[in-house]
Formats: structure tokens, C-alpha cells, sequence
């Protein structure tokens, strides 16, 4: 089993900075991919940004990308997504994912397990 847990949301305003913390601890062991995705109010959730396991790839939807940076550091098992020029729009719960194996995903249904996610509300 893998538990992840996601850190960094908050209230900010239209233009500010925040990053994302994802952490991940119990069995992960194995090479693994990882994503973000995001769900507003009403919304399905939405692929953001993932990353394959050595960190070389990535990608991003097309609403965050140059806005938007993921990375990871496998040696603290930890995956971050740095916000930049954030908009109202960007409003959301973010989730973090994990998949087992090397290849990077954007389907919310390729990935086995889920943090709880954490609030990014931005205001104009």
C-alpha cells in the first residue's frame, strides 16, 4: 500500500506563487509515476501535470502549461507542482496521484492511489 499526502494549498491572489508538496511513504519501493489533477466545484477532475519516474518527462494540460512546473525528488519520495501567475481559474481541490511503472500517464483511471487533496482558492 502507498499513502500520499498533499501540502502547500492556500488563499492567494491572481498573479502569486504556491507550491504543492506531495508526499508519498509505505511501499515504494517499486519505480513509479506520478501526477497532479485538480476538480473544482461542479467540475470532473482535470489532469494538470505528470511525471515519469526519472523526472526527465512531463507533461501538462494545456490551461497550466508555462505557468506551471512538476519535479520530484525520489530520494524523499516527495513530487512538487510549483504554481506561477495563478488565476481564479486555477481555483481547486489538487490531488496528487501514483502509478506504478516508468510511463507517464494523464488518465485519472491509470492510477492506483490518491491523496486527499488540498485546497487552492485564488482571487482577483
Amino acid at each position: 500500500q502507498v499513502q500520499l499526502i498533499e501540502s502547500g494549498g492556500g488563499s492567494v491572489q491572481a498573479g502569486d506563487s504556491l507550491r504543492l508538496s506531495c508526499t508519498a511513504s509505505g511501499r515504494t519501493d517499486s519505480t513509479y509515476s506520478m501526477g497532479w489533477f485538480r476538480q473544482a466545484p461542479g467540475q470532473e477532475r482535470e489532469f494538470v501535470a505528470a511525471i515519469d519516474w526519472s523526472g526527465d518527462t512531463s507533461y501538462y494540460g494545456d490551461s497550466v502549461k508555462g505557468r506551471f512546473t512538476i519535479a520530484r525528488d525520489n530520494g524523499k519520495n516527495i513530487m512538487y507542482l510549483q504554481m506561477n501567475i495563478l488565476k481564479p481559474e486555477d481555483t481547486a481541490v489538487y490531488y496528487c496521484a501514483l502509478k506504478w511503472g516508468l510511463r507517464v500517464a494523464v488518465s485519472t483511471g491509470l492510477y492506483g492511489y490518491w491523496g486527499q487533496g488540498t485546497r487552492v482558492t485564488v482571487s482577483s
